[in-house]
C-alpha cells in the first residue's frame, strides 16, 4: 500500500467533489478530543461515489481506512497516513415508507431515533442516546436496554473493497451480541433497510426516549470527552459478576487517571480526555 500523491488527491476530488479535505486535524472532530495530522479525509455524498471512490483506491493500491462518526476509535498522535474515508453527514438521508425505511449509514443515530418517534413508529427508542453514525452501530450491532439495533434491520446495502455494491438480507448479515458479519469482511455499510412498528402512542414512544436520556444523563459523562463505554459486556460474565463498569469500579479504578486517560469518575466504563476538562481529580497512578 502507497501513500497519496498530488495526482491521487485530483482524481479523488473528481471523484467526490466537494468532499475532500487535506492535513485534517483529528483531534479537532476526534471524539476523546485527541490526534494527530490525516492526510486525506474524503466523505462520499452517494453510494455511486462510494463505490467508485473504493474501486480507484483498489486500482491504485492506496492504503485506506473508513470511519463515522469515531465514537468507538483512537486516534494515535502521530496522524493518520492513509486515505481516510468517512461516511458521514453527506451521507445521512431516509425515506419512510409505511413502517419501513431506507436511510444511509452516515445518518447520526440520535437524530434517526427522533425521527422514527415522529413517524408514528417504535423500535428506535434504545438508540436514542448513542453517538455514533447508524452505520457505525450496524456493524458493531449496538444498542441499549438489552436491546440491538440488527433487530430492525431488513437488509444492508454494502461497498466492498474492489467497489462493487451488494444487498445483504438480514439472516446474511449474522448479527450477534454487538456483532456481525461486517467487523470482518471489509465491506462498507452504506444503507440499511428497516422496519418498525406501528406505536400504539406516539407521546408514550417520546416520554420513554426522554426517560432513555434522563438515566444516561445521570449515568454517563455526556458533556466529558469520551468515546461511551470502552469494554463491552460479556453475557457470561455480566450474569456471574456484573457489567464491566462495576468490575472496574470494584477494582479501585473509578476515578483513575494514568497519562492522559481517566477512568470517569461517574461511570466506570467510560475513559474521558481530562485535558479537555477542567477540575480533574488529582488520583493518578
Amino acid at each position: 500500500m502507497r501513500r497519496l500523491t498530488k495526482s491521487d488527491i485530483h482524481e479523488i476530488r473528481r471523484i467526490c467533489p466537494g468532499g475532500v479535505s487535506l492535513s485534517v486535524d483529528l483531534s479537532k472532530f476526534s471524539c476523546w478530543g485527541i490526534g494527530g495530522i490525516a492526510d486525506a479525509i474524503v466523505e462520499p455524498n452517494s453510494i455511486d461515489e462510494l463505490c467508485s471512490l473504493r474501486a480507484f483506491i483498489a486500482q491504485e493500491g492506496l492504503a485506506s481506512i473508513v470511519i463515522g462518526d469515531t465514537s468507538n476509535l483512537l486516534f494515535s498522535d502521530k496522524g493518520l497516513h492513509a486515505l481516510c474515508i468517512r461516511i458521514g453527514t453527506r451521507m445521512s438521508s431516509f425515506n419512510f415508507y409505511k413502517d419501513y425505511v431506507n436511510v444511509q449509514a452516515g445518518v447520526w443515530a440520535p437524530y434517526f431515533s427522533r425521527k422514527v418517534m415522529l413517524a408514528g413508529l417504535s423500535g428506535a427508542e434504545h438508540i436514542c442516546g448513542i453517538p455514533g453514525t447508524l452505520g457505525g452501530l450496524i456493524c458493531m450491532n449496538g444498542g441499549s436496554q438489552r436491546k440491538s439495533i440488527g433487530d430492525s434491520v431488513v437488509s444492508i446495502t454494502a461497498v466492498d473493497t474492489s467497489g462493487n455494491q451488494f444487498v445483504v438480507d438480514k439472516a446474511s448479515c449474522e448479527f450477534g451480541y454487538r456483532t456481525s458479519v461486517f467487523q470482518g469482511n471489509e465491506r462498507v455499510i452504506a444503507e440499511a433497510r428497516m422496519r418498525f412498528l406501528p406505536a400504539a402512542d406516539k407521546g408514550s414512544v417520546r416520554r420513554e426516549m426522554l426517560l432513555i436520556l434522563n438515566e444516561r444523563n445521570k449515568k454517563f459523562p455526556r458533556k466529558q470527552p469520551n468515546c461511551g463505554s470502552v469494554f463491552k459486556s460479556n453475557p457470561a460474565m455480566y450474569e456471574e459478576i456484573g457489567p464491566p463498569g462495576y468490575v472496574i469500579e470494584r477494582l479501585g479504578f473509578k476515578g483513575y487517571r494514568i497519562g492522559g486517560a481517566l477512568v470517569s469518575a461517574r461511570h466506570s466504563n467510560f475513559f474521558v480526555n481530562p485535558a479537555l476538562f477542567t477540575k480533574v481529580p488529582n488520583r493518578a497512578l
